[in-house]
């Protein structure tokens, strides 16, 4: 895993190379400080672009997150040019065998389906919001306006 990680960042380094890059977030802290801005939703589903945060998820395709006492059953995909992101609150679970089948499926096909996606949403995301990081403001993209407290 370890070697395909570092593969994977080369990748994306090579394709989002824009120079000397400023201190970027890890996914897992946008992730966490979205979910304390929207008050720790029911559910959220966003997008957040690869060369705005450091990629410390990789590998996770559904995992339980922990936020303030709330647990989020997190599906995550890369979808090229972004970092794919739904999150349902709900008690923890033993998502293992699930997190490996998304994994391998996504290994499978080549990741042919989630770039497609990706450039999908690099169109129809026309929604944003602004999330306060330790390393400053990031924008994530929504493909439709969530209603505050909306429970689906």
């Amino acid at each position: 895993m370890r070697a395909l990680r570092r593969l994977h960042e080369a990748v994306l380094a090579l394709l989002l190379w824009r120079g000397p890059a400023p201190a970027r977030p890890a996914a897992s802290e946008v992730l966490s400080q979205h979910l304390r801005q929207r008050r720790l939703p029911h559910w959220t589903s966003f997008c957040v672009k690869y060369s705005a945060v450091r990629n410390d998820q990789f590998g996770l395709s559904h995992f339980n997150w922990p936020v303030d006492g709330a647990n989020y059953l997190v599906l995550r995909t890369g979808c090229f040019p972004f970092i794919k992101y739904h999150c349902s609150r709900a008690a923890p679970q033993d998502l293992a065998l699930q997190n490996a089948a998304f994994t391998a499926l996504k290994a499978l096909n080549a990741g042919i389906p989630t770039l497609l996606y990706g450039i999908g949403s690099w169109f129809f995301a026309s929604v944003t919001e602004t999330v306060q990081t330790s390393h400053g403001p990031v924008t994530i993209y929504f493909l439709n306006k969530e209603d505050e407290g909306a429970m689906y």
